[in-house]
């Protein structure tokens, strides 16, 4: 069964992500309330934490920044986003496993 934070779409995948911005690095925290929390250093001014979240999410799954978009929540901690080119069970294995 697939986590509930993340959806195959076509194309690639969905992540549904709780963002606690001002932490003391960038790391993913694992589930919490269904989504997949993660801490960012950047803080939540100017579009610095999305930033610092897409670029994150890229790095993570090993994909070009282009590849990942902000779909959702541009100023709420719960935010969705849309990775192109990676599957459903590749993404879950890479953040599953952590740092």
């Amino acid at each position: 069964m697939p986590a509930p934070w993340l959806k195959a779409v076509q194309k690639g995948v969905e992540l549904t992500v709780l963002v606690q911005p001002r932490a003391s690095r960038t790391k993913v925290v694992g589930e919490h309330d269904g989504q997949l929390k993660i801490q960012l250093a950047a803080p939540p001014v100017d579009g610095e934490a999305n930033a610092a979240l897409v670029e994150f999410i890229a790095k993570t799954l090993g994909v070009p920044r282009r590849q990942v978009t902000l779909v959702a929540g541009d100023t709420s901690r719960r935010k969705r986003l849309r990775v192109e080119g990676v599957d459903a069970a590749a993404a879950e294995a890479v953040i599953s496993r952590g740092p």
